[in-house]
């Protein structure tokens, strides 16, 4: 284990340690620097949304704590190519002034305020049979 300083102010645990592994003192670990201590589910969802989008936050679309619920809890796989599509979808929605839309791909629904760009919950292929989607005033098929 790496020498430990007397008098010296460590800023975290990550500093005291070193690389080592302090479950297995043998074995060294690559220190990423990448703690998020305190960050709920929901911000770092959205902060992956954000990196596989490419987007900037004020550009691409926003997913509600409620759609990120769902998003998890249906196992819906968000791609880049899959972000990518839902932001062409609601560039093109805003363009022919819709205010709240449902965009389809293969597998999934997506209800979505246009002038926020947010996606306010999602739906799987099962979970949209029978069902009737009511204050949408636009669809997009992707």
């Amino acid at each position: 284990m790496a020498d430990i300083k007397v008098g010296t102010n460590y800023q975290n645990i990550n500093q005291l340690v070193g690389s080592r592994n302090v479950n297995n003192p043998g074995q060294v670990t690559q220190n990423t620097g990448v703690t998020k201590i305190g960050a709920d589910f929901g911000t770092l969802l959205q902060e992956q949304l954000d990196k596989n989008s490419g987007a900037d936050k004020r550009q691409g679309i926003q997913f509600s704590k409620h759609a990120q619920e769902r998003v998890l809890q249906r196992g819906i796989e968000l791609t880049p190519e899959l972000m990518d599509d839902l932001n062409s979808a609601v560039k093109k929605a805003d363009a022919k002034g819709a205010k709240d839309v449902v965009i389809f791909d293969s597998l999934n629904a997506f209800i979505v305020n246009v002038p926020n760009k947010t996606v306010v919950t999602t739906m799987s292929g099962n979970e949209m049979r029978d069902n009737v989607f009511t204050n949408i005033d636009g669809a997009v098929i992707l």
